[in-house]
């Protein structure tokens, strides 16, 4: 089981620590504060006195390293630290000269000593303790509190930068950069590191106020839901009344510099224990100033209506061929360089919802592997022709947000599926994180980790269906080849099942046997795409050659279930798309064989065995040109359609199969996909 039963009772206790910490800051007045400007408690943690005072949180502005040119410096994920503002630390606090030690934490939880060099990391007594969730640190601070009866508890964000700052307004503590000292492993690293690193605390030299390691070593846990900024002075901030993401601060070992800014905003899931993580105290009265509101709701959430139409069903006469396409879901104003990101928009997710929208979600990013990828949205409401804006959709902050993918039930659920990172890349560094909407995406449940290591097959393929048991089937990569994910209680619990699917970014789907058929990238057999078939529910898995060709980067095929019967597979071949290779051969209306290059369309009457028809996925009229990924061109005829993208699919209840591949929305029914093309003159 990936996450079982007992562990999502173990979460619901954790979470209660929410509501424990309040009453324990609550009791805050009753507890004792240290008098000595530097004091040391019963397990040997020093903590220094921090004055109250000002100071401007955010964004330094100051001039750029050599290492970044204004473009790079604008693309790389500034502006939640947007708007600059004055704060003021309106008490004094005593806060950890160093971070919380191995030694130290597992005084509090024995037990904690068999993570000790998990993924080698942090394996001395000395060295900054990591694989500590958010709950758990405040759980440490909460049995500190009771043993000393002082008002331990995790640092605000505010009181982080603070402190961190110690009177400087520059990029680091130190200046416009860092001592070399004081980077470990400074580079854009996957995880875990492939070096050696010490985790020692105090390792690098102090601030002026006498704090470490306050860039790098590992990220610090803070008491703040994360939540974008406001502008205006603002007196002992606490952050957001509510998040999926809490605030981490500092950077960690194993990143690049300018992640470890002290303006520089992290984040995660509130469960998240990762070798990148660990935490620091304060001790301190919690200000009962209160928290921010929520923000507002992006584009793709507001103004979704909960009414479902009379007409769902109602489209154009099934016997007659419709297509219609391709119109761009993908609209990024250019040169954004924000909340989203214009040069690099991939790997979609798509799905109707019970309202008659659909909703579709994708990454936006300048690098694939980059700290600042997040997913965008839009909109197409049921009646309009056009989709709304691009929109955010979910950004745990600088991590990179992987492989989305969206499911309708066919009942009132959405599901949202994503692989969280530790920080910079995504293979192998992905936990799987699920989140479910009843509104039809207007509001959604907190995100949860359902399957919490970071690691290999927690990359989603945009590829689920229930099947005839009535469990959930997901598929996801498992570099190499890919996998399927199983839940029988309604998306509670997941079940990896074990075996290998050749090749990524597989579609899958059920046989009327209830066998398992899948078709994906790589793993080419004889030079063609692969298929592979299990018939125990993805334990094990069998494989042969398809007739298609095999695929490339930038391109994902589907595979997927009409609501008719028929099998449909989509994907892209051609001499066009495919060095090295030959178009296709397609049969037109008047009976003759004729080559095609592009995105296309085959359909399978006897379960995969066979696929009799093929057709371009082109509105057949004369040469056209348009964009696809990447501002890539391509040209639609009667002889070429689209040459890159990662598709995704759905059908509504009209009969209208919608397709998006990584720019482009596209429908049509099944009587267009089985009438003869025309010639191409």
């Amino acid at each position: 089981m990936m996450t079982s039963l007992r562990a999502i009772t173990a979460l619901v206790a954790a979470w209660m620590v929410l509501s424990f910490t309040s009453q324990a800051d609550g009791r805050a007045a009753g507890q004792t504060l240290p008098e000595e400007q530097v004091y040391v408690n019963s397990l040997g943690m020093s903590f220094v006195r921090v004055a109250a005072g000002t100071f401007l949180m955010g964004f330094e502005g100051d001039s750029l390293t050599e290492a970044l040119t204004e473009r790079e410096w604008q693309r790389a994920g500034d502006f939640d630290e947007h708007p600059r503002h004055r704060v003021a630390i309106s008490r004094p606090f005593h806060i950890g000269a160093f971070e919380v030690t191995n030694a130290q934490y597992e005084q509090f939880d024995p037990a904690h000593r068999s993570l000790r060099g998990k993924h080698g990391l942090s394996q001395d007594d000395d060295e900054a303790v990591v694989f500590v969730s958010w709950h758990e640190a405040s759980r440490f601070a909460a049995w500190l509190s009771d043993l000393e009866g002082r008002p331990y508890r995790l640092p605000t964000e505010a009181e982080w930068e603070y402190a961190a700052r110690a009177g400087t307004t520059a990029r680091f503590h130190t200046g416009p950069s860092l001592p070399e000292l004081a980077l470990e492993n400074n580079v854009a690293s996957r995880y875990p590191p492939r070096v050696d690193v010490s985790l020692e605390v105090g390792s690098a030299s102090p601030n002026a106020w006498g704090l470490h390691d306050v860039h790098g070593n590992v990220e610090e846990w803070c008491l703040d839901w994360y939540g974008p900024y406001e502008a205006g002075d603002q007196t002992d901030p606490v952050g957001r009344v509510d998040g999926d993401f809490r605030v981490t601060r500092g950077g960690s070992h194993s990143t690049t510099p300018y992640y470890l800014r002290s303006a520089n905003r992290m984040g995660t899931l509130p469960e998240n224990a990762h070798g990148l993580i660990g935490f620091r105290l304060v001790i301190g009265a919690m200000s009962d100033t209160e928290p921010l509101p929520a923000p507002p709701p992006p584009l793709n959430q507001r103004g979704v209506s909960q009414d479902a139409p009379l007409d769902l069903d109602r489209g154009p006469e099934a016997s007659v061929p419709f297509f219609n396409g391709p119109r761009v879901y993908m609209k990024i104003p250019r040169d954004t360089h924000g909340e989203m990101f214009e040069s690099h928009n991939h790997d979609p997710g798509l799905a109707e919802c019970w309202n008659g929208d659909l909703l579709a979600i994708w990454y936006s990013t300048v690098s694939e592997r980059g700290r600042h990828l997040v997913l965008a949205a839009s909109r197409l409401r049921h009646g309009e022709e056009e989709w709304e804006p691009a929109s955010p959709f979910w950004d745990a902050p600088d991590r990179n947000d992987h492989a989305p993918a969206l499911w309708f039930d066919g009942d009132r659920t959405l599901y949202h599926f994503v692989g969280l990172s530790t920080g910079y890349g995504y293979n192998g560094n992905l936990a799987m994180v699920l989140r479910t909407s009843t509104d039809c995406g207007a509001t959604w449940s907190k995100a949860r980790l359902i399957g919490p290591e970071h690691q290999q097959r927690h990359q989603a393929a945009e590829s689920v269906f229930r099947a005839t048991d009535g469990s959930i089937v997901l598929a996801t990569d498992a570099n190499p080849g890919s996998t399927v994910l199983t839940s029988r209680d309604e998306g509670l619990t997941w079940t990896e099942m074990g075996g290998t699917i050749a090749g990524i970014h597989a579609g899958v789907v059920q046989l009327t046997d209830r066998r398992l058929m899948a078709m994906g990238r790589g793993d080419n057999i004889e030079g063609m795409a692969p298929k592979s078939v299990s018939t125990d529910m993805g334990r094990n898995w069998s494989y042969s050659a398809t007739p298609f060709q095999a695929l490339r980067g930038m391109q994902r095929p589907v595979l997927f279930r009409t609501r008719e019967g028929p099998l449909l597979f989509i994907s892209f071949s051609g001499a066009r798309t495919q060095p090295n290779r030959v178009d296709m051969m397609i049969t037109d209306a008047t009976g003759l064989e004729r080559p095609v290059s592009g995105l296309f369309a085959a359909l399978s009457f006897d379960e995969g065995e066979t696929w009799p028809t093929r057709r371009l996925i082109s509105d057949d009229t004369p040469s056209r040109q348009f964009a696809t990924t990447d501002r890539m061109i391509f040209t639609m005829s009667r002889s070429s359609a689209e040459s890159f993208g990662y598709l995704a699919i759905t059908q509504t209840p009209d009969g209208i199969i919608h397709l998006i591949s990584s720019k482009n929305h596209y429908m049509f029914n099944l009587a267009w996909l089985r009438a003869p093309p025309p010639p191409e003159f």
